[in-house]
């Protein structure tokens, strides 16, 4: 007998493997009417900061890394993915015929007393449950909701353990990863992304945490990416790891390293170093060194995760070392997108560009919890 939570799983495994393993075969071909990212495109803001309903998949991710009046740290995860099940509905004039289905994640780390608290939803777009507009950002899944207003981004979200409402303000200019925004995930045709970020937003409003009760009055930084395609990963490649980081002397660095499952980087793996006037520069795997220093064991999934790295950028003077700012910061999303991953705040110190600073932000880790090129 299949019950209701064993539906939402498969569906979630169905969704998931369409996104992601599907799109090295026909069913992420253009044949379908998915567009590929196989190229530069002319960008033009704020209408692509919205949705791109011709591409497969799309997500808009925030993460940030909050304090309270008292000193506090606390971390918060808010992300909304967009995947497309078809290209076009049976029934267009039919509000309810399914194309699109929204995910979302949700998560507070509460630094001090050392917990993590997360949640996940699923649903089909249609009338008040979830949509994202193409004119500029604005993406909702219930009440949990991103809203662009010229430069300000706000952030809605709250369930019965935890609550988020944050104003984000752009200190920098979006920037663009890869190739003028093109994001290369892997040498097969159309494996790639149209990937850019706002790295530096600064962030005012409250949060509540599982054990707070109350709102507590919170500042800080956010890291705001939005990335969008049709075939993105490779079928042999077992995870990711993704760093987005805040440097004290107003750098911003981001890295992606695609592993492979024969436990070597994909070639196509990189990064971006933002300057603390905005202009950015891309970094190729050859400029990059990140070294495992240690791990982390989840008792629930028995996944062996990193959990502390030393980065090294010779050419920007970079060596910094980071680590989780919480060990247990794993979201089991096997009802919405149907794996296990890790993604936290993170901070470390070092040096950049001959110069002492601290670092904090996000670390995403997939694939460790059993390989995504083996899942399905």
């Amino acid at each position: 007998m299949i019950n209701d939570k064993s539906l939402k799983t498969c569906f979630a495994a169905l969704i998931f493997t369409v996104s992601f393993y599907g799109v090295g075969g026909a069913l992420a071909s253009d044949n379908n009417g998915w567009q590929l990212a196989l190229e530069p495109r002319a960008w033009n803001f704020p209408r692509d900061h919205g949705a791109h309903p011709e591409y497969r998949t799309e997500w808009w991710y925030f993460t940030g890394n909050l304090k309270d009046q008292s000193g506090n740290k606390y971390g918060y995860q808010l992300t909304f993915f967009r995947q497309g099940l078809r290209f076009t509905t049976a029934e267009r004039a039919n509000q309810w015929s399914m194309r699109d289905v929204y995910i979302a994640h949700f998560t507070i780390t509460d630094v001090t007393k050392n917990t993590f608290t997360m949640d996940e939803r699923m649903s089909r777009a249609g009338p008040g449950l979830a949509d994202a507009l193409t004119e500029n950002l604005k993406v909702w899944l219930f009440n949990w909701r991103a809203n662009m207003q010229r430069n300000t981004i706000l952030l809605e979200a709250q369930n019965t353990d935890m609550q988020l409402t944050l104003e984000l303000t752009l200190q920098k200019p979006v920037v663009f990863h890869g190739d003028r925004g093109f994001s290369k995930k892997g040498a097969g045709r159309g494996q790639a992304s149209y990937y850019t970020s706002f790295t530096d937003l600064k962030t005012t409003g409250s949060i509540k945490t599982r054990s707070s009760g109350a709102r507590i009055q919170v500042n800080g930084t956010s890291w705001f990416d939005h990335e969008f395609g049709s075939a993105q990963l490779a079928q042999d490649q077992e995870g990711w790891d993704w760093f987005g980081l805040h440097l004290s002397d107003g750098r911003e660095l981001m890295i992606y390293l695609l592993r492979k499952t024969d436990k070597t980087l994909n070639v196509e793996s990189s990064g971006t170093i933002v300057e603390p006037d905005g202009t950015s520069q891309h970094l190729k795997l050859s400029d990059i060194s990140v070294a495992m220093l240690d791990t982390w064991k989840s008792s629930r999934s028995g996944g062996s995760y990193p959990c502390r790295w030393r980065i090294t950028i010779p050419s920007e003077q970079i060596d910094i070392t980071v680590a989780p700012l919480v060990a247990d910061q794993e979201l089991d999303t096997r009802q919405t997108t149907g794996i296990i991953y890790w993604e936290g705040a993170v901070a470390g110190q070092g040096t950049s560009a001959g110069r002492q600073v601290a670092c904090e932000g996000y670390v995403e880790l997939t694939g460790y919890a059993g390989s995504l090129g083996g899942i399905f």
